[in-house]
């Protein structure tokens, strides 16, 4: 059958693409409940705009962030999961790793949703993928438990988890402070009233901000979809998604240049006879794994498959001349072989200063083949995030407007609260860190009640602590034994 993604596919293929595409933009849907309903929630508790016209006004603007964002959180969310799995995911163990973090993050999502808790679409997706990663060094051979969990990601990831939130409740209770001493207009300190809306400038205020932090919402949260969706269509559709077709020469003649240049680097810190392409495979899966050391076979290794992608590309005037059957094999060795140079780099394996320089434009190269996004996916996402949004902001908003603090929220407590989210989540998206935007702005929001010491509701808290608290490990637990059981299910039906 030939589908509308540019290969030939079997019946079998084409219908798992399309439920899984499926599950990923339902698990973007539900993201709109949590996350993107915290960008409308004080524009809408404070009457500044109708409901219809902010989660439109907010949805146009998700849009915006993801279109502008460059890919780099989504990428870094995939670099959580077992190489071995990323390299594979058009295996049966790949097929059961996607439905096994979608549903597991579908169901908690869900389940703190219609409890009206902001909980973290961001930390149910990190849990999920470490529960895949623990089953599959549980269930495969050879491994140890916990081997094949990139642990260093993992900690980086939960460590930008846990500081954005004390970010939020610090500096928007300190945003506020600073807002009462520049601005003294008694109406920016008052609660809503019911059904009537501010004056023009505070409205114009609180449209700014839910401005702001629907955008970084986009450029952030809506990344980690767009991650889950590439990695769906570089298993069925290798052929078209395995690499950045668009590359054109020039790029593909830089890339030559330095794959030659890195040659005789990897040649003499070798140090030991050459290896055949299924060892370096071997060699380099286990450098990846948190337990992986640098050691003469790793650059022996990458010298094998250094010199695997310059015989791909010699020849080629564009990465559209790679056959299509070679695509995917391609991926793989620049995927190794960029992962590789990164982990030398952070540990600081390579003495010259010349030569780390020029290994690590190397891979800057080789992350340009297949660290892209397609346009109609960035469009999906922020669709699903924008419907998600409209269906279910109701729960969300009550709760960051009514049930955080003794009292109501203000107008300056909204401003402060969204304005250090949206600086916050930039900052993230700098370093290519997922955050949650529920944590940061409901701790923005405590915070400002702190700073206003208008007290705060011990059992709103309470709840909200214990979802963020239990989200980790119900969804380690959710994502480990729906892996377990979609391993199952295919060697049952005859997978690979």
């Amino acid at each position: 059958m030939e589908s509308v993604f540019g290969d030939s596919l079997s019946l079998q293929s084409f219908l798992f693409l399309i439920l899984a595409l499926g599950l990923a933009l339902g698990f973007e849907f539900v993201n709109g409940f949590h996350d993107t309903a915290n960008a409308v929630a004080t524009v809408i508790y404070t009457n500044s705009l109708k409901p219809t016209y902010a989660v439109i006004w907010s949805g146009l603007w998700n849009l915006t962030g993801v279109l502008l964002s460059a890919g780099t959180v989504a990428f870094g969310i995939l670099a959580l999961l077992p190489v071995e799995l990323v390299l594979n995911v058009g295996s049966g163990a790949g097929f059961a790793m996607v439905f096994a973090l979608l549903f597991s993050a579908i169901i908690w999502n869900l389940g703190t949703w219609y409890l009206g808790l902001p909980a973290s679409s961001s930390h149910t997706l990190i849990g999920s993928i470490v529960g895949v990663g623990l089953a599959n060094s549980v269930m495969s051979a050879g491994h140890t438990f916990g081997d094949g969990v990139n642990w260093g990601k993992v900690q980086d990831t939960l460590a930008a988890l846990i500081v954005s939130p004390i970010v939020g409740f610090v500096f928007a209770g300190l945003m506020l402070l600073l807002l009462k001493v520049l601005v003294r207009r008694p109406e920016l300190y008052s609660e809503p009233e019911p059904g009537h809306p501010p004056s023009w400038w505070v409205r114009l205020l609180l449209i700014l901000t839910c401005t702001g932090v629907s955008f970084a919402h986009g450029s952030n949260d809506g990344q980690k979809g767009m991650g889950l969706i590439m990695l769906i269509l570089i298993g069925v559709v290798p052929g078209v998604y395995a690499l950045d077709l668009s590359t054109n020469g020039k790029a593909v003649t830089t890339l030559a240049q330095s794959n030659a240049a890195a040659a005789p680097v990897f040649a003499k810190l070798a140090g030991s006879d050459p290896v055949d392409s299924t060892q370096a495979a071997d060699t380099l899966n286990g450098f990846l794994k948190s337990s992986g050391k640098v050691e003469p076979a790793v650059f022996a290794a990458l010298a094998e498959k250094n010199q695997e992608i310059g015989t791909l590309l010699q020849g080629k005037a564009t990465i559209a001349d790679v056959p299509v059957d070679k695509r995917k094999e391609l991926r793989s060795d620049v995927y190794q072989v960029s992962e590789s140079i990164g982990k030398l780099q952070k540990k600081k394996a390579i003495a010259d200063p010349a030569q780390a320089s020029m290994l690590g434009d190397y891979k800057k190269q080789l992350d340009k083949l297949t660290h892209f996004i397609p346009v109609w996916v960035k469009v999906a996402v922020a669709l699903f995030l924008g419907l998600g949004t409209m269906i279910g902001w109701k729960r969300i908003v009550v709760t960051v407007g009514e049930r955080i603090g003794k009292s109501h929220l203000t107008y300056g407590q909204g401003a402060s609260a969204e304005i250090i989210a949206y600086g916050t989540i930039q900052l993230a998206d700098v370093f290519g860190l997922p955050v949650s935007t529920t944590h940061i702005l409901s701790s923005g929001v405590a915070g400002t009640m702190a700073a206003n010491r208008s007290g705060l509701q011990a059992q709103t808290l309470r709840n909200i602590l214990l979802a963020w608290v239990l989200t980790l490990p119900v969804c380690v637990f959710l994502g480990s034994m729906l892996f377990a059981f979609g391993l199952r299910a295919v060697a049952m039906f005859g997978g690979h």
